[in-house]
């Protein structure tokens, strides 16, 4: 029932919500250390007709994990990850006296969907994930005594199937592409229980444990491969004299709909112009880089569409000559592949017809 209570939990705590993620694309590495905070372990002592139990009393350890996955441009990633944790026992509730070491370290396999968009305006990326692997734990020199009793047992590792929920965020290092400083939290749970023959009084007996749940804190860095150096942002043309031009392109910053002090002069200078041609409409066509969701670019499009629209009239074209388009990520001016930022491809094109 524990163990259905905590997948359960682990579960609800990794289910995506809905979000506008600039997602992790190809190859990436990371790592980091923390700390780990086990759950009190269920600890039962037996031999011949002889039984006691309680609870093992854990510090707080070192956790330390390495990880290599691939960000599948959809906002979801894979990874393998190998961990490791490492915690002293301190006592065992209702007795005297209780000690030993115990460590844990094995393959993870772990599914994670970035949640980028949560936070646009801020330079975090949220994540939720959930996992499952093998455990190896490995008792050292454990021990305990109380009334009546005495127990002790030798070095010994067993597996169990394991089970992890994980909770975290990144923060991207701007000066080095790619690279992001990152914080999580661990939820680990161990599905079997363990049995370590040893002595209790002398007598040929084992010690069991059960309810293994581990809370881990980790602080480390990722890499991701397929983040290429952003290139030095375009520079408009001038706008000849004359002849009057009748096309502009307006860029945009990465993931924002927002205009530049640079944009809103060549739209001022679009709307001037359309004044000294005889035209009939003015097209404004929206467009974004691959790096995001399709869905999600052919929405930006349109609002940078909108925002460009938006100043034309300020600047004193009627609204009614004004035609707008979005065409998200496709007609790209400089052609890439998916998930790449490339500002000449976050642009708005207008047209004078």
């Amino acid at each position: 029932m524990k163990f259905r209570n905590a997948l359960l939990a682990a579960t609800v705590l990794a289910l995506p919500v809905a979000a506008k993620a600039q997602p992790i694309t190809g190859l990436y590495i990371g790592g980091g250390g923390g700390v780990n905070i086990m759950h009190d372990e269920t600890a039962k002592v037996a031999a011949g007709g002889f039984g006691a139990g309680g609870h093992l009393q854990t510090r707080v350890g070192p956790a330390a994990d390495l990880d290599i996955g691939y960000g599948l441009g959809n906002g979801l990633r894979v990874e393998l990850e190998g961990t490791y944790r490492y915690n002293t026992i301190k006592g065992l509730s209702g007795t005297a006296n209780a000690g030993g070491q115990e460590q844990k370290f094995g393959p993870m396999i772990n599914v994670i969907y970035g949640l980028d968009g949560l936070f646009p305006s801020l330079p975090v990326q949220p994540y939720v994930g959930v996992g499952g692997g093998y455990i190896w734990t490995q008792e050292r020199n454990l021990h305990a005594s109380g009334p009546g009793f005495a127990s002790t047992a030798g070095t010994r590792t067993d597996g169990s199937i394991a089970y992890q929920a994980i909770l975290g965020a990144a923060v991207p290092i701007e000066t080095v592409p790619g690279l992001a400083l990152t914080a999580d939290y661990r939820f680990l749970g161990l599905v079997d229980h363990r049995n370590y023959p040893g002595q209790v009084n002398g007598v040929p007996g084992k010690i069991r444990l059960d309810d293994d749940f581990n809370h881990t804190i980790l602080i480390g860095l990722r890499y991701n491969f397929g983040v290429a150096p952003p290139p030095a942002a375009p520079v408009a043309a001038p706008v000849p004299a004359s002849p009057v031009s009748r096309s502009y392109l307006v860029f945009f910053d990465w993931d924002k709909a927002t205009l530049t002090d640079r944009a809103r002069q060549i739209v001022s200078e679009a709307a001037a112009n359309s004044t000294k041609v005889q035209y009939t409409q003015l097209e404004v066509n929206g467009y974004t880089d691959t790096s995001g969701t399709a869905r999600y670019n052919q929405g930006l499009s349109v609002r940078r569409a909108n925002a460009v629209a938006g100043e034309l009239v300020k600047d004193g074209v009627p609204k009614s000559a004004i035609e707008i388009q979005g065409f998200g990520e496709t007609h790209l001016l400089v052609p890439t592949g998916q998930g790449v930022r490339e500002p000449q491809n976050r642009r708005v094109e207008i047209i004078i017809k």
